[in-house]
C-alpha cells in the first residue's frame, strides 16, 4: 500500500499547501490499519477547504472515501469489492 499526497498551487501559497499536506498526513496515519489494503495505491488531492474543515470532519471524510472504495459501509461488507488496479509497471 502506497499513499500520495498532491496540492496544486491553485490552493495557496507554500505555507498553505504545506499545511493541506500536514492535515491529510496525520489523518491517514491515525486511520486504522485495516481500513486501508495492501495491492492498493491512495492519492489524496488536498483542497482548499482542507485548511478550514474541523479535523474530526476530515477524518470522517477519509473514512467514508474508503469505505465506498472498498466497497464498505462504515465496516460492513456490501459484497464485490472493485478489482485492485495493479501498480505502475504491472502488466
Amino acid at each position: 500500500m502506497r499513499v500520495g499526497f498532491t496540492v496544486s498551487r491553485k490552493v495557496g501559497n507554500a505555507v498553505e499547501r504545506n499545511r493541506v499536506r500536514r492535515r491529510l498526513r496525520e489523518v491517514v496515519r491515525l486511520s486504522p490499519a485495516d481500513r486501508m489494503q495492501t495491492g492498493f495505491d491512495y492519492v489524496l488531492i488536498g483542497r482548499r477547504t482542507v485548511l478550514d474543515l474541523p479535523f474530526n470532519r476530515l477524518v470522517e471524510d477519509f473514512d467514508r472515501a474508503l469505505a465506498r472504495v472498498h466497497g464498505r459501509a462504515h465496516g460492513k461488507s456490501l459484497g464485490k469489492s472493485p478489482a485492485p488496479t495493479p501498480h505502475a509497471g504491472a502488466r
